[in-house]
Parts: C-alpha cells; structure tokens; sequence
C-alpha cells in the first residue's frame, strides 16, 4: 500500500493495497476507500465517507466534512461518492443532514474542477461535469449528463434537469430544464437546445428534431408554460413525441420551483 509516511490515517479507515495516498493527506476513522483510489496531496477526507473505485482526487479538497448547517449536531450522517471520478483542487464536499435526508451524493464519471461547492444532501448523477467555482447549495439536484457552468451559483432545493448545459457566471435560481442551453443577459433565460452537447452524447436526428419542436412550443410560441406543456403532453399520448420529451414534460410538470424559459 502506498502511503506517504506524512499522511494521517485514523484507525478504522478502510483502504485497499491498490490505493494511493499522496503525502499530508488526512484521512477520518470512518472512510471507506475503493480499489485503485489516489489521493494526489493535502486531500481531507472526513465523516462516514465512502468511495467507490477509480476516483482521483487533487490537492486541498476536503470531502466529506461536516455541513455548514446551523442545525447539524454530528449526526453520523453520509457522503457517498461512484466509480472513476475526478475531484480537483480546493473542492469542498459537505455531508448529509438528518433533516434532508442524511446523505450527500456523487455519481459515477464526474469532472468536479477546482473551487467547486457542493452543499449538503446535494445529488449529483453520473457523467456531470461542475466547472471551476461552482457552488451548490444544499438540497441541489444535479441530473445525469448536466453540465454546471464557472462560477454559478445554484440555490437551495434547485433541480438542474439531464444534458442541460448553464453558461459561466449564471445564477440559477429555479429549476433547469432537460436538454436546454442556459445562460444568462440581463435576466436567466433558457436560450434552446443543447444540441451540440446532445449531439455528443448520441441522441438521434430525430430526437433532436423532436426537441426542438418541444422547445419551439415552449419559447416561441404565444401559449404560457401551462398551455405548452399539455400540447407537449398530448404529442407524447399520440406517439408523435418520444420518451426524450416525455421526460422534458414530466421535469416541467413536478417542478416545484418553476423551470427557467
């Protein structure tokens, strides 16, 4: 097993042989590490933490610590965290909470960039990608694919829908929708479809022809988000839309917060 003679690791931490442990790095008495982990340096993992394999993390992260919760009282809540992750410098990963749900979560296949914030009893899916200086608040919902622009912050209870992808430096303070590009003028606006992104991750011409048509209904028509989303629902009962925008109608549909158009 290699671990620097600097690194600090409590007893009852679990790390497999095939682990790395850069030098300085501290490690809590209930971390549980994967096969094949790197800790590059100065990494601080803490709490009931537990890693899947493959993941590799960067200098000064510190993953797993206590949430920045004025109700917290060390409850032995949780950060789980997939497979084949990467995790940058100065990330800060909060753990869960007793009162939303006591858990904090990571997908699979992640980028997390340098600065990044993910509050507590936040969820991140598989394949997302959190650039540099991103802050999540707590009880954010980050869903497969999505990409979560420089220097965006993202307000409590937020849902930021698959493949969407926010532009730097854009608040987010309802819901993002599936699919969309979303940036910001002088106020947040969705601005279409992702297509590049959605073309990248193997959706069909047809699929993209289908969304686009749902967004068209969405933005550029003279029909509010009520009246658009049943003409969008109608489609998909007919068979004309498929199971993409049948899901883009079920995001808009549960969402609590309202989606950003």
């Amino acid at each position: 097993m290699a671990i620097h003679p600097t690194a600090i690791v409590a007893e009852g931490a679990i790390i497999p042989e095939s682990c790395t442990v850069g030098p300085f790095c501290t490690i809590g008495a209930h971390v549980v590490l994967g096969e094949r982990c790197e800790l590059v340096s100065h990494v601080v993992l803490d709490g009931h933490t537990t890693f899947g394999e493959d993941n590799r993390i960067f200098s000064f992260a510190c993953l797993g610590i206590a949430p920045q919760d004025l109700k917290y009282k060390n409850e032995p809540t949780k950060l789980t965290v997939g497979n084949g992750n990467t995790i940058r410098e100065y990330v800060t990963i909060s753990r869960g909470t007793n009162g939303g749900g006591g858990e904090t979560k990571i997908g699979d296949g992640c980028l997390i960039m340098a600065y990044v914030h993910i509050g507590h009893d936040s969820s991140i899916g598989n394949g997302c990608i959190l650039a540099n200086a991103a802050t999540l608040a707590g009880h954010v919902t980050v869903e497969d694919y999505a990409s979560v622009g420089a220097l965006n912050p993202v307000h409590q209870f937020c849902t930021i829908g698959k493949y969407a992808y926010i532009g730097g430096g854009t608040t987010i303070t309802q819901d993002v929708m599936p699919y969309s590009l979303t940036s910001v003028r002088r106020e947040n606006r969705a601005f279409g479809l992702n297509k590049v992104g959605l073309e990248r991750k193997g959706f069909t011409p047809d699929e993209i022809k289908q969304l686009r048509l749902a967004y068209k209904m969405l933005q550029a028509s003279k029909m509010n988000t009520t009246q658009a989303l049943e003409a969008i629902q109608a489609k998909v009962a007919s068979g004309e839309f498929g199971e993409r925008v049948a899901y883009l109608a079920e995001f808009i549909a549960k969402s609590e917060r309202g989606v950003i158009k």
